[in-house]
């Protein structure tokens, strides 16, 4: 008796190890899709799993299961009641990647912007998104069932905790859209270079970066507005804009979009537009925002400054004159 008691302390501190860890994992994935639930609804409808629902009431039911397993294993609870929905939803992510990893294999594009668990804040292959996931979830689920204790009472207090958390993060989903999340939720945050942000990879044709389609953001102060042509805040505060643009005003001004190039001309033409508009393509332009238009002021390459809308040209240069 006395030499199987070592051992079942290592099992059970292994399977511990397994539990906090994997448990982790599913928060930090909870945390990015919490913190832009638009955009992890897009990938649902995206991933072809919203047939029977909305694609937001599928986002929260899943979101409230990923957080509720992965509180519960950060709190070592490791029921079978935890276990098993933590296994289903490993195999499920496992599913979703291996499918675009074959769909790659195979030369077929990517549905989603971004592949994986972890939303628009981590940029990586349907290869790396694959083997990644599953060297971070198998060997901890596997460790979680190790050294389980014997059947006892339900730990109420922790269960407690669990249920706070996940009715939290749930909370905090619900409310994400109208908090000012965007620099952490996004790639566009003040101290950004417009170098680095960038679709693709450097080996593959597609790759490229925000500098080389707008260049001249490397020299001097500009402003750059992040919008679809056709969002009504855009479109009301499209004469300003104009206005400033014929002005030759400082700073420079651009609009950035993803439309085709047929539907920009017909924008141009119908409102006669004096600003620069140059095209990105949606796998660079959708990382940088939760919601459109969003803008942000650019000194030699680097972001310094972001809005959501439209910036008040007027109040800018005033920042600007006090500034330098």
């Amino acid at each position: 008796m006395n030499a199987t008691a070592p051992q079942r302390s290592t099992r059970a501190r292994l399977g511990m190890a397994g539990a906090v860890f994997l448990g982790a994992v599913l928060l930090v994935a909870a945390w990015t899709k919490a913190i832009d639930p638009n955009a992890f609804a897009e990938q649902i409808t995206a991933e072809g799993l919203d047939g029977w629902l909305p694609a937001t009431a599928v986002a929260l039911m899943a979101l409230a299961l990923e957080l509720f397993v992965g509180i519960a294993l950060l709190l070592n609870i490791r029921r079978p009641w935890i276990l098993i929905p933590a296994a289903l939803l490993v195999a499920f992510f496992l599913f979703l990647t291996g499918r675009a990893y074959v769909d790659d294999l195979r030369g077929i594009e990517a549905t989603a912007a971004a592949c994986g668990c972890f939303g628009n804040l981590v940029d990586r292959t349907p290869a790396e998104a694959f083997w990644q996931d599953s060297l971070l979830l198998v060997p901890a689920l596997l460790l979680a069932f190790f050294g389980r204790a014997a059947a006892s009472a339900l730990p109420w207090r922790r269960l407690a905790l669990v249920g706070g958390g996940t009715i939290a993060g749930l909370w905090l989903a619900w409310n994400a859209p109208e908090l000012p999340l965007d620099d952490l939720a996004t790639r566009l945050r003040p101290g950004a270079l417009t170098r680095e942000m960038c679709a693709g990879r450097p080996e593959n044709v597609d790759y490229v970066c925000l500098d080389a389609l707008v260049p001249e953001l490397d020299d001097g102060t500009h402003w750059v507005v992040l919008t679809h042509l056709d969002e009504e805040e855009f479109l009301t505060g499209l004469e300003g804009l104009h206005a400033h643009s014929l002005a030759n005003g400082e700073p420079r001004l651009w609009l950035v979009s993803d439309v085709e190039p047929e539907d920009l001309n017909a924008f141009t033409w119908q409102y006669m537009v004096a600003t620069d508009v140059r095209l990105v393509p949606v796998t660079l332009l959708r990382p940088l925002y939760r919601r459109l238009p969003r803008s942000f002021r650019v000194e030699d390459g680097r972001v310094v400054e972001t809005i959501n809308g439209i910036p008040s040209l007027g109040g800018v240069e005033e920042h600007l004159a006090t500034t330098r």
